[in-house]
């Protein structure tokens, strides 16, 4: 660094010699920013991971021809990433990947969330109904084919309907005779295109999680913070039939034999350490212009921090007083307030680094550049639309925030295909059938998590939040309509409604007929859950939709003339829950002024958070003997302390939770299971200094599976290097 300034003081009296390094440095990503695509490592990454110390070849990471890293990772539920730790299929995730799962399994007689749970034999492991994991065999770029397909003159709706039939021919000419799946997705706002083929298992189970207390330790107060204690882990298992091959659940399916599994070191790390993550990031957008940052950090986040901060209050004061309510609203508290206190980390980071003015400084760049060619108009036309758009998608926030923020609203909506078909001259009656058979299939697990005094407190305070921030949205004269009609009786509607009450709603449905749609349409809540479904696509979709397609040309255009102006840059594309590698180091970092945070925490740290009190920080007796013993074994550090996590500067997104980090030998090293509050604005700009992704520390993860849980027959299958 110090011979780049000096190189550059010398350089300053020759001005255009400073602009081109200038315009150089800003053209290329920071050296540890950005989502590769593992088939183009080698093209693009490989030698630059070498120079920062990977020690294997992008090929050990990605092949197709042979064995490789990518055999291990699995997509893990659709929202997550896992990865193979054993020659049984055994697979590694977050705990909070794991959670719903776990929660599913959990009764107050066995409550899995609070006590743990670990299967002591292949036959104690317990099948998850609906979850899937699914291997990639091969990512191809598909770009030209579908390019050449396309025409300017086409409309976004003509496009869409072209690439939907191309796609549909090149999947399905690559699984043809197979047993696989494929899938097309767009690549930098569709300028490209990629095939991706996957192998999807069915038969996935719970192995072991540890307690609440170590897994979930630290809660939603140390959600997206650092440091950080928490042991966000969990074990579960994929099964295959006779034949290695993907199944549905039978007890005749023997564990999967996987062609690849991760190599764990117990090592351990280091301040400066190579890493890099391997997994499916969920979804950034780092090309975004200026005015759509803004709208998003001061108009749109604004309103679900706000309704989400009133839906976790309730939520919060019925969980805290009875312990059925907390086992059934843990897992849906969780997801509202990872979003909550992600958006409020968000807007933060991206007035900490000014992310607004920088884009604003680019976008004056790209203007000089663009004023004499196709593209002099762009900026201010893509402006133009957005701020339309923007009135629009508040207004849809504030909707699906507060009145289906309701849970009787919700289920209601979910009548609406049954009524719909039942009213029709000649009713469909297979289809009526079938749509009951869904419905019956579904009502139980919604309402075994359901508690009608909470989503009452929840209707009440929702509708007249919502009332009350009427003027700057577009409001529903339905809901007008409604009130006017009930009232100040809504606590003898929310008694008398079927949806409140699953006896009266199966009772109904169990014996249903086209004829009783009629009561169903009687009931006021799912009068207003009606209106306001069709108040959403009528009044809110018909402008949204539109106004979208319109941007999503204007982002595709926008996408392409940044890559035109700048053809020297890498550009990496935003995640879009594809495989992707992170790679960078082990580092430290300054939050704040006069504030230094270290690289690891240990387990003197959940030692010293602890407080009887506060249910985010009670430590397990068992994890507090084992601490005063110093009873370890073979996973403590160099200095005889049990570590607990890391942070890095890799960068990450949602989905990445449960990646595997690995070292530069490509053994892993630690599970990613968050980012620090600092830098969530990462996955709308990225900074070195103050983006980190937080890591569960390998060597913690199994020490809790050893000598917390004994569950030494999980170690025994894995393959540790000391």
């Amino acid at each position: 660094m110090l011979k780049l300034i000096r190189f550059l003081m010398i350089c300053a009296r020759h001005r255009f010699i400073l602009l081109g390094i200038l315009l150089l440095s800003f053209g290329n990503s920071y050296a540890d920013e950005g989502m590769w695509l593992p088939l183009l490592l080698e093209k693009l990454n490989q030698r630059d991971m070498q120079m920062k110390g990977l020690k294997i070849t992008a090929r050990d990471i990605y092949d197709v021809n042979h064995s490789s890293l990518k055999d291990a990772i699995v997509q893990f539920g659709g929202g997550c990433t896992a990865e193979v730790v054993s020659d049984q299929g055994l697979l590694l995730t977050n705990h909070h990947c794991g959670y719903g799962y776990i929660q599913r399994h959990s009764s107050v007689q066995q409550n899995y969330l609070e006590e743990g749970f670990w299967a002591r034999t292949l036959e104690d492991e317990l099948p998850c109904t609906g979850l899937k994991v699914s291997f990639l065999i091969e990512m191809r770029d598909v770009s030209q084919t579908i390019l050449e397909n396309l025409t300017p003159e086409m409309n976004e709706k003509t496009r869409a309907k072209t690439i939907s039939q191309i796609s549909g021919q090149i999947t399905k000419e690559a699984i043809q005779g197979t047993h696989y799946q494929a899938e097309i997705e767009p690549f930098y706002n569709g300028n490209q295109f990629y095939l991706f083929i996957y192998e999807i298992f069915r038969d996935v189970r719970l192995v072991g999680a540890p307690p609440s207390s170590i897994g979930k330790f630290g809660g939603d107060t140390d959600n997206w913070m650092w440091p950080r204690h928490t042991g966000d882990f969990s074990v579960f298992r994929i099964y295959a039939d006779a034949n290695n091959l993907p199944a549905d659940y039978s007890p005749n399916n023997r564990p999967y034999q996987p062609r690849r599994f991760l190599p764990i070191s117990l090592k351990g790390i280091e301040k400066g350490d190579f890493t890099f993550v391997y997994g499916y990031p969920g979804s950034t957008r780092e090309y975004l212009p200026s005015f759509v940052i803004r709208s998003i950090t001061e108009q749109q986040n604004p309103v679900r921090i706000h309704l989400r901060d009133i839906r976790l209050r309730i939520m919060d004061e019925y969980m805290q007083v009875n312990k059925t309510i907390c086992i059934q609203y843990a897992s849906k508290s969780a997801g509202l307030a990872n979003g909550w206190k992600k958006w409020t980390g968000e807007n933060r980071g991206i007035t900490r680094i000014n992310a607004i003015s920088r884009k604003q400084d680019y976008e004056s760049n790209f203007s000089r550049w663009a004023q004499h060619g196709p593209y002099n108009e762009l900026l201010p036309l893509y402006e133009k639309k957005y701020l339309e758009y923007a009135y629009y998608r508040v207004s849809e926030l504030w909707l699906s925030e507060a009145a289906f923020g309701i849970e009787c609203l919700s289920i209601a909506r979910s009548f609406q295909t049954l009524v719909d078909a039942s009213v029709k001259p000649r009713p469909d009656t297979a289809f009526i059938r079938k749509t009951k058979k869904q419905l019956l299939a579904s009502l139980p697990s919604f309402y075994k998590n359901y508690y009608p005094p909470l989503d009452f407190e929840m209707m009440k305070t929702l509708l007249d939040e919502y009332q009350k921030n009427r003027q700057n949205i577009l409001f529903p004269i339905s809901l007008d309509n409604w009130n006017q009609k009930y009232g100040g009786r809504l606590s003898a509607i929310f008694d008398k409604s079927l949806f409140p009450h699953q006896e009266r709603l199966l009772g109904l449905l169990k014996n249903y007929k086209p004829s009783d749609a009629r009561r169903i349409l009687k009931d006021p809540i799912y009068e207003l859950a009606s209106s306001l479904s069709s108040f959403h696509k009528n009044e809110l979709q018909a402008r949204v939709k539109p106004l979208q397609q319109s941007l999503d040309s204007l982002q595709r255009t926008y996408m392409k003339a940044q890559m035109e102006m700048e053809p020297d840059r890498l550009f990496y594309p935003d995640a879009n829950s594809t495989l992707r590698v992170a790679y960078g180091n082990i580092l430290d970092y300054y939050p704040r002024d006069a504030v230094h945070y270290l690289h690891q925490t240990t387990l003197k740290g959940v030692i010293e958070k602890e407080d009887s009190v506060i249910a985010d920080y009670q430590v397990p007796i068992r994890l507090k003997q084992l601490y005063e013993q110093k009873n370890f074994g073979r996973y403590a550090d160099k200095s005889g302390n049990m570590p607990v996590a890391f942070i890095a500067n890799n960068h990450t997104s949602g989905g990445n939770s449960g990646s595997p980090l690995l070292n530069a030998e490509g053994q892993l090293i630690g599970l990613n299971f968050d980012r620090n509050w600092e830098g969530t604005m990462s996955d709308l700009m990225y900074d070195p200094n103050l983006c980190r992704n937080i890591t569960l520390d390998i060597r913690y993860c199994l020490f809790i599976i050893d000598k917390y849980a004994g569950a030494s027959r999980l170690i025994d299958e894995m393959s540790i290097v000391q």
